[in-house]
């Protein structure tokens, strides 16, 4: 739990870095709340499908946002969007899954640039944060939620919206996507509570009229020879229910190259290190080997701004270990970067086998 905790409050003083800068003047305000409602997703299981025949999911959500006026290349790609921070509260407490509530930042991008002569206006969002006031799984006090082991978890939400202009500062919009709590794999059982809710809700601008959009801003130069990306990572991984949490780790390097504004992509290699087999396992012989596992991987990246980007990953092992609860022939990463200069990044990404959490990876790299 304290893992999990550590993390995010990590990723926050990330965004936090960027976040003193939109108090700044060129910076519109935006205030949102909303409600939403929706069903708890089963996977199937019996204890699963009576959780979700005893839960109930209402909740509501206040956020604060910027959107910047000023001109920028990385503000014209994405048609001007809102980024900022929110805060996620379930109206009731259920003693299956407890309170869910949640701090988050999140962006707003919209399909085309948000313009007054169209009523609606379809966008779409995230919100990456940390997850608390769970009701975790105890073998006595709590033994139907398998869903999640611990009181503190990651919380993920994304979806599409709509906006309709009421008025020049006041809009509706409604908004649809799927929500995950996880606190992957740092304490099991982290099968995940994954929602579907539905959202109405009101925006306020602070600003009453919208600036026209500024000519088209000089942009730098692509890095299209390519190259160095390297990236050590560090977490920490439950086994087993009640089990003791091990160390897991590793390292990587990738060859990237940059094709568009928004993207890049490349080809790298993973190296992975899960130390603790002979206490997890009980073997009486245990090699360096048989801790350790090597991938191939296709990356891709997201860049959302000049600093910040997120990480897309595709791993195929050329070497790995049953015992280290590495099921399957791939894996899949996602997660969050922010670049402190040109040559060095920090992030944490999530790595899963069949989207089933395998451990958070807290990063730090250098690109040259």
């Amino acid at each position: 739990m304290k893992q999990v905790a550590r993390l995010f409050l990590f990723v926050f003083f990330l965004f936090g870095l960027a976040v003193p800068s939109f108090s700044q003047k060129e910076f519109k305000k935006v205030l949102e709340a909303s409600f939403e409602s929706g069903p708890l997703i089963s996977n199937g299981q019996p204890w699963a499908d009576a959780v979700k025949n005893l839960v109930s999911y209402h909740a509501v959500d206040i956020r604060l946002g910027w959107r910047k006026n000023t001109n920028s290349y990385y503000g014209q790609l994405y048609r001007y969007p809102v980024f900022g921070v929110g805060l996620s509260t379930t109206l009731a407490y259920q003693s299956e899954i407890g309170r869910p509530q949640g701090v988050y930042w999140f962006f707003d991008i919209p399909f085309r640039e948000f313009s007054y002569d169209r009523k609606f206006n379809l966008s779409y969002f995230g919100h990456l944060g940390l997850g608390f006031n769970l009701n975790p799984y105890d073998s006595i006090e709590n033994p139907l939620n398998r869903y999640i082991g611990s009181e503190l978890n990651s919380y993920i939400h994304l979806g599409l919206k709509v906006n309709y202009f009421l008025t020049e500062q006041v809009h509706l919009f409604s908004m649809v996507g799927l929500k995950h709590f996880s606190n992957g794999a740092t304490k099991k059982p982290n099968a995940g509570i994954n929602l579907l809710p539905v959202s109405v809700g009101v925006r306020y601008n602070f600003n009453k009229s919208e600036e026209e959009t500024p000519h088209l801003w000089e942009r730098p130069e692509l890095n299209k020879t390519g190259y160095w990306s390297t990236a050590f990572y560090f977490g920490s991984k439950n086994y087993e229910v009640g089990g003791a949490s091990y160390f897991r780790g590793g390292a990587n390097l990738t060859r990237l190259w940059e094709k568009s504004y928004k993207y890049r992509y490349g080809v790298g290699l993973d190296v992975f290190f899960a130390p603790g087999l002979r206490d997890r396992s009980g073997l009486a012989q245990v090699s360096l080997w048989d801790q350790m596992s090597l991938a191939v991987v296709g990356a891709w990246e997201w860049k959302l701004t000049e600093h910040l980007y997120i990480p897309v990953g595709f791993g195929v092992y050329l070497h790995r270990n049953n015992e280290n609860q590495e099921f399957t022939w791939f894996y899949e990463r996602i997660g969050m970067r922010y670049s402190l200069n040109d040559r060095l990044f920090t992030g944490v990404q999530i790595k899963a086998h069949k989207f089933k959490a395998d451990f958070f990876e807290y990063t730090v790299g250098y690109s040259f």
